[in-house]
């Protein structure tokens, strides 16, 4: 298992298009991969799905944790926090 603590960057959070684009990435995985939503509303999804991942409100300045489990865990985390971290293209 591998987990890795990021903080989401675009000023309009993950909306539809960078859940979209997170989800997409995701399922080229084989690997399990949940999205913990940190703080003081704390949540968990299924990051293979766009409607988890909107369904927990990630607005600018949330932590949140990747966790991927599976053949390609290490890979999919990198990948998912290197997407957050760039903003998807929006910053």
């Amino acid at each position: 298992m591998r987990i890795k603590k990021v903080t989401v960057i675009n000023p309009s959070g993950l909306h539809a298009k960078p859940a979209l684009d997170f989800n997409k990435a995701a399922c080229k995985f084989r690997s399990e991969i949940k999205v913990k939503k940190l703080g003081d509303d704390p949540q968990e999804g299924n990051g293979k799905s766009m409607i988890n991942i909107m369904a927990m409100h990630l607005s600018k300045g949330t932590e949140i944790e990747i966790v991927a489990e599976g053949e390609d865990e290490l890979n999919a985390v990198e990948t998912l926090a290197a997407l957050i971290g760039g903003g998807f293209g929006e910053v």
